[in-house]
């Protein structure tokens, strides 16, 4: 009896993923990023010249959700209008839940650690393990009450989330897949971020993560500060780097679905749950700025030298956080994506550093061009404030060597999420069985080569 249970399981798995599929290759998209979107599942069901009507069409209720204050300038201003079956306030109280191996800050376990550090991919997962039981935190900083800082998290799953839709009150998400594509449906639709995309799930929008393939792996970035932006480009001119068109949006699709649903909230670092008895996914229209969104990596317009030298990271960043202090971010998203070396007498690795910054990388796919190995997909490093790090031996050996001929680097996707504040880790972290305790061994052997005077 219960291998019978156990193979009709596994059949329910394998078609609500084979449905999810083609749920996924089926789906259109509204693009570009900070616009001013609007869709509607049912024809009417937006009101004309209004927000909120005496009786808002179609018998809906209108709901506000808003990611910024009202006073907030208009081009940092962002808020959506949802136009809903039932409003999200209908729901009874919320019980605090176990965090699992969700943390929040304050980050206090341990002290900042000013050590290089480096982590294989995570375990995989028990069996029946779904996206929000997966999140494993690495570490963080700053105050989510205070909307400061931001946490690194990593996830595993090997099941659909059902009957249960997770948000975070504390910032918003950024999903960046490794291993296993994902379907995400949202209160404004449904979003397929495959690996090499990323998707941005903004500040209280509820969603549900539904798996494409067995199993899932990747990276998360939750910003408690100011949302994620495109980066002014300066003397680069009015196009590069993420263009806005290349990020998308998703069309309204409502779920009218009867029966209980938990929803769950990450709310100042804890999970709190409630029961309704119906699912919060009803939007049947909207319109507004405050959207989630799914954007391909690939087409990120790599810019670079073509004379000497490595330009500086900065250069590859997709989203930024801003700060009170211009250039100075809360958190970047910069990714290393397929480029073209042609620098001439040019170091063409990244080169050695020390950064006001701290730094922790991830890698999507392939190889990153600065370690030759231990840096591997699903793994990750931390460089804190001011660690010394760059190539380690093997590669500045090679590099410094290698003939300078025009080089194509596509063969790896790796990223960063960089922060003006130290990362501390959860003890989950720094006691990890994935720890990678000799990370500091890459760079022995690196010899002086100064001859004496």
């Amino acid at each position: 009896m219960g291998q019978g249970t156990t193979s009709t399981t596994s059949t329910a798995a394998v078609r609500s993923r084979e449905r999810a599929r083609e749920e996924a290759a089926a789906l259109t998209y509204l693009t570009g990023f900070g616009n001013e979107h609007s869709s509607e599942a049912v024809a009417g069901a937006l009101p004309t010249g209004r927000n909120s009507p005496q009786r808002a069409p179609l018998g809906l209720y209108a709901e506000q959700l808003s990611g910024t204050a009202f006073t907030e300038p208009r081009a940092h201003n962002r808020r959506s209008w949802l136009y809903r079956i039932r409003p999200s306030a209908a729901h009874p109280r919320f019980v605090r839940g176990d965090n699992g191996g969700l943390r929040g800050t304050p980050f206090d376990e341990t002290v900042p650690d000013p050590n290089r550090l480096r982590w294989g991919p995570v375990p995989d997962p028990a069996p029946g393990t779904d996206f929000l039981h997966g999140l494993w935190t690495l570490g963080g900083n700053g105050d989510a009450r205070e909307r400061s800082g931001m946490a690194v998290h990593l996830y595993a799953a090997n099941t659909s989330m059902s009957d249960r839709v997770f948000s975070d009150a504390d910032g918003e998400l950024l999903l960046v897949p490794e291993r296993g594509g994902l379907l995400l449906r949202t209160e404004f639709g449904l979003l397929h971020a495959a690996p090499g995309h990323v998707a941005l799930i903004p500040r209280g929008v509820r969603f549900r993560v539904e798996l494409l393939e067995e199993t899932a792996r990747g990276y998360v970035c939750e910003n408690h500060g100011r949302p994620f932006v495109l980066p002014d480009l300066g003397p680069i001119g009015a196009n590069g780097l993420a263009n806005p068109r290349d990020f998308q949006a998703p069309t309204a699709a409502y779920e009218e679905r009867e029966g209980p649903v938990e929803v769950v909230t990450k709310f100042c670092g804890n999970l709190w749950h409630a029961v309704l008895d119906h699912s919060p996914l009803d939007v049947v229209a909207w319109h507004g700025n405050h959207v989630p969104y799914v954007y391909d990596l690939h087409r990120f317009n790599v810019l670079g030298s073509i004379s000497y030298d490595h330009p500086d990271p900065s250069l590859f960043t997709v989203l930024t956080s801003p700060s009170d202090t211009p250039g100075l971010a809360g958190v970047d998203f910069v990714v290393f994506a397929p480029r073209w070396l042609v620098g001439e007498d040019t170091f063409r690795p990244p080169y050695f550093h020390r950064n006001v910054m701290s730094e922790y990388m991830g890698l999507i796919e392939g190889a990153y061009d600065a370690k030759a190995e231990g840096f591997v997909p699903g793994g990750g490093s931390l460089h804190n404030m001011m660690s010394a790090h760059g190539p380690d031996r093997e590669t500045f050996e090679r590099a410094s060597a290698a003939e300078l001929a025009p080089q194509k680097i596509d063969d790896g996707l790796a990223f960063m999420f960089e922060t003006r504040w130290p990362l501390s880790l959860t003890r989950q972290a720094s006691e990890a069985g994935h720890l990678q305790r000799d990370y500091d061994a890459v760079w022995q052997g690196l010899e002086r080569h100064f001859p004496a005077p």
